[in-house]
């Protein structure tokens, strides 16, 4: 293996706080050389099928949210990618004279972009830190790379697993890097309705529920069966129930309802306030924050529900 690479701190401090820790991660975990290209080949036909039927259903959700984003950024000179949970690449949407251009760069189907292998970059580097992430020209590892911009986001699956990541690139980036604030957000809410409509699809014959706001990528839902035991958990939600990533891709706990049958929502609702409460040992606050509302909101809900009892 090569020596690690000496990084000067003032050129890391210049960096977003994400970036620098990926250029630290390929100069001493990798030990790439930036001067270095990274592998030109693609995956074959035959390996790019094989990946695409491992996304399974997603890919299929997917396409019209693809198609939308394609609408958005290509007035701005940017193309989509959508990678799997390795950084492969496996759809591609762009305007046809680019073709060419994005083949040379691969901003391709069957190009991986993992980080251990392209240093850092948008669906890499997003990938490895869970996070939306803003690579932009010279903030590439790889000297060849320098002349992109990409910006990227995680997706989640029904399981509430990484499924993959959503990704604006321009061959042609503004030379400021002004664009990529509303790239990310735009990003960001194409990877939401993607994790909704699969969660949807996923648990359509269970209650769905979202459990208040997010300000991540990730939406907090959980759906009930019809003893309102909790079959389902997207990321967020898992995160806020205190699941771990790496538990089991499947949940299945009772949030104390007894089974009474096919909750309405006010029902439904009632069941996840319950559950709340029941985790935070009846404390409003610790059960507000759960929930993601406020201490006032929880207390008019709770009002509401000793009413009706």
């Amino acid at each position: 293996m090569s020596e690690a690479i000496l990084i000067p701190d003032e050129r890391l401090a210049a960096l977003p706080s994400l970036v620098a820790a990926s250029w630290t991660r390929c100069a001493t975990v990798y030990r790439l050389d930036p001067a270095v290209r990274a592998s030109p080949e693609l995956l074959c036909r035959a390996e790019l099928r094989q990946a695409c039927g491992r996304m399974g259903p997603l890919m299929k959700i997917a396409e019209p949210e693809l198609d939308r984003l394609h609408g958005i950024v290509s007035t701005l000179d940017y193309t989509v990618l959508m990678s799997d949970a390795e950084g492969v690449v496996l759809v591609h949407r762009g305007d046809q004279p680019q073709e060419k251009g994005h083949r040379r760069w691969h901003l391709w189907p069957g190009a991986r972009w993992a980080e251990r292998e392209a240093g850092t970059n948008g669906i890499g580097t997003s990938l490895f830190e869970g996070r939306p992430v803003t690579v932009h020209m010279e903030q590439h590892w790889r000297l060849d790379l320098r002349y992109l911009a990409c910006s990227a986001v995680p997706f989640y699956g029904p399981d509430g697993r990484v499924a993959g990541a959503l990704d604006a690139s321009s061959t042609h980036p503004d030379p400021d890097g002004r664009i990529a604030v509303m790239m990310e957000a735009v990003l960001i809410d194409a990877a939401r309705r993607i994790e909704r409509r699969s969660f949807l699809e996923a648990f359509r014959r269970q209650t769905v529920v979202l459990l208040g706001e997010s300000s991540e990528v990730s939406l907090p839902m959980v759906a009930l069966d019809e003893a309102r035991v909790v079959v389902g958990a997207t990321f967020a939600a898992r995160t806020l129930l205190g699941l771990h990533e790496n538990s089991s891709a499947s949940v299945c706990f009772d949030l104390g309802t007894r089974g009474r049958g096919i909750p309405d929502f006010h029902e439904a609702e009632r069941t996840v306030i319950e559950g709340a409460l029941a985790m935070s040992g009846g404390k409003i606050a610790p059960a507000a924050r759960l929930l993601g509302i406020s201490r006032s909101t929880l207390h008019r809900k709770i009002r509401g529900m000793q009413e009706k009892t």
